[in-house]
């Protein structure tokens, strides 16, 4: 049983019949459009590589603003489970930047993750839009 589900059943054992319906109305108002696409730069420096038997395609990534970044002042650092893995791509980052400091919702996840020589190839970034 899918936990959404059993939340339900429980919901509306106990009588709660309108939890359910917050929740899916909160849902289906929960859009997500993808946005960016970019390789994971700076994979070699950080502990992605430590941390390579542990992610998996689709894990959740955390985008961190960092506009006091000495190298690029629109850096956008990338995070899994507190972890550093690296960076968005300065030659991609420019929109995603602008939209963080505007307050706009983006989520990030793992789009792929290949055993690579290149740094470059081992991980897909996938920025998505939240409306």
């Amino acid at each position: 049983m899918i936990r959404r589900d059993f939340i339900k059943n429980i919901a509306s054992l106990l009588g709660l019949g309108a939890l359910p319906v917050a929740v899916q109305a909160r849902e289906a108002a929960t859009r997500r459009h993808l946005i960016q696409q970019c390789p994971l730069a700076g994979f070699q420096y950080h502990e992605g590589e430590a941390l390579w038997s542990q992610m998996s395609a689709g894990n959740r990534l955390e985008l961190i603003r960092e506009p006091a970044n000495p190298f690029d002042a629109n850096a956008i650092r990338i995070d899994w489970n507190g972890h550093k893995l690296g960076y968005i791509p300065r030659i991609q980052n420019q929109a995603a930047a602008r939209l963080l400091d505007e307050g706009t919702r983006l989520e990030a996840r793992i789009g792929r993750l290949e055993t690579h020589s290149n740094p470059w190839n081992r991980m897909e970034v996938e920025v998505w839009l939240v409306v």
